[in-house]
């Protein structure tokens, strides 16, 4: 289990760019005209870990086994989509099927890159995204309650509709809803409930600094995620092998790559977790939610397992790596045995044991 992250915005912002830089392909392709990506291009990007790296060499595993995330490439938005203009639909339909957002916009000049709206304007084009978004899920919303005549919603869920419409009415599309109301929401789908970060497009010389519509975009949007990436220096570090690519970065100050910001931030935003599986045959990442427990995990590999759950041997890769190996840390007393009521934690390695 990964995730999925949809690149939108508006047309001619370096989506396709980012995609291509992102999941080092060029299958998007990137072009100075609107909806020049119709269908969505999709990207599966390993989520390199070091800490899989040495459970592998000290298990001497044949295989190693990194989680990974799923970047969608969605065709640009335009005002009136929610009505069907451009590939309104179209362009929904597809942010309906990823778990995050990702919301690039323009922070560079240029005058051989044309905007849409033909000026710079990231709060605009932000705003653009955000109001049709709204207006699509009202869209759904008083659709589903026309049609509950036939008495088809229970009494919470109508409940639940009338609160987020009322919120959307306002142009409020913040996520104050608890989990099960947003699994309802989500269920229908109610596009505004999904994590979203927001991704700044930015010259060369502006990265390390960002600029004044950088600043813009933070300051008005200071509780959302805000990043700031140049699409073509992130297109230029993953055309490079390991050794340039670190070279390069030391030179033009960047410490971490979009890639893996993005990959953090994600995490983060819908709070996962990460454990692994180690042995001689395969060492394997596995992504959770953050308070798993244990019998739940176990069905992330198998969904047998969750039901035939005995017990878990639980150790952190920190003290796996520290002894070197399972055996290690069991005479060392560091392996633990966990029932079903245990959390699983961000990092550990866990040996399920499972009736058969």
């Amino acid at each position: 289990m990964g995730f999925k992250c949809g690149i939108v915005g508006l047309p001619n912002v370096g989506k396709s760019t980012l995609f291509n830089a992102l999941t080092a392909s060029k299958n998007a392709e990137a072009a100075n005209f609107p909806f020049c990506t119709i269908d969505p291009n999709i990207g599966i990007v390993d989520v390199i870990d070091k800490r899989l790296d040495k459970l592998s060499d000290l298990s001497k595993s044949k295989k190693k086994i990194y989680t990974n995330i799923t970047f969608v490439d969605i065709a640009g938005l335009v005002k009136g989509a929610s009505k069907g203009e451009g590939l309104g639909n179209k362009f929904l339909a597809h942010i309906r099927e990823v778990d995050a957002i990702i919301h690039l916009v323009r922070c560079f000049d240029s005058d051989k890159i044309t905007h849409v709206n033909s000026k710079i304007d990231p709060i605009n084009d932000l705003e653009v995204i955000k109001t049709e978004i709204i207006l699509s899920d009202i869209d759904i919303i008083q659709k589903k309650l026309e049609k509950n005549k036939k008495k088809s919603l229970k009494t919470e869920e109508i409940e639940i509709l009338e609160k987020k419409l009322d919120k959307l009415n306002k142009g409020d599309d913040k996520t104050y809803d608890n989990k099960n109301e947003i699994d309802f929401l989500s269920s229908i789908g109610i596009l505004s409930i999904k994590p979203k970060i927001i991704v700044c497009n930015v010259s060369e010389e502006d990265l390390a600094k960002g600029n004044k519509y950088t600043e813009q975009v933070k300051t008005k949007y200071k509780n959302e995620k805000v990043l700031i990436i140049c699409a073509d220096i992130e297109d230029q570090i993953m055309g490079l092998d390991k050794s340039e690519r670190e070279n390069f970065m030391k030179e033009i100050g960047l410490d971490k790559t979009g890639l893996n910001q993005l990959i953090k931030e994600g995490y983060e935003l819908l709070n996962l977790d990460t454990f692994f599986t180690s042995g001689p045959e395969e060492s394997r990442a596995w992504t959770i939610e953050k308070n798993t427990l244990a019998p739940k995990a176990a069905k992330v590999i198998h969904t047998d397992f969750e039901k035939n759950f005995i017990r878990a041997e639980a150790v952190s890769s920190e003290e796996f790596i520290k002894y070197g190996s399972a055996e290690k840390c069991k005479e060392n007393g560091k392996l633990r045995i966990e029932g079903k009521d245990y959390i699983v934690k961000d990092g550990d390695v866990l040996y399920f044991r499972v009736n058969p």
